[in-house]
């Protein structure tokens, strides 16, 4: 792993982002969790390939931005050698 390589991330954030912010976020996939119930708490879900960490701190930023709180920031490997876990977080 290194500042300038290609990985895969799961971010989770407090509160609902909308998918179509999929694009503005590098194209990560966002699915929204405890949505249903009046005692839950919203969580969203972004699972995605950011090209490098620069990219990674852009999305930090613009969920920053949105307000939402950020939960957690998983590394989750890098994309040739790790391509079926995104798709079990889903």
């Amino acid at each position: 792993m290194s500042l300038t390589s290609r990985a895969r991330y799961t971010v989770q954030l407090q509160g609902v982002l909308d998918p179509s912010w999929a694009d503005r976020l590098g194209g990560m996939q966002i699915v929204n969790l405890g949505v249903d119930g009046p005692d839950s708490v919203p969580v969203t879900v972004m699972t995605g390939d950011v090209a490098d960490q620069a990219a990674l701190a852009g999305i930090l930023n613009t969920v920053y931005m949105l307000g939402l709180p950020l939960l957690s920031v998983t590394f989750l490997g890098h994309p040739e050698t790790n391509c079926g876990q995104a798709a079990q977080l889903d």
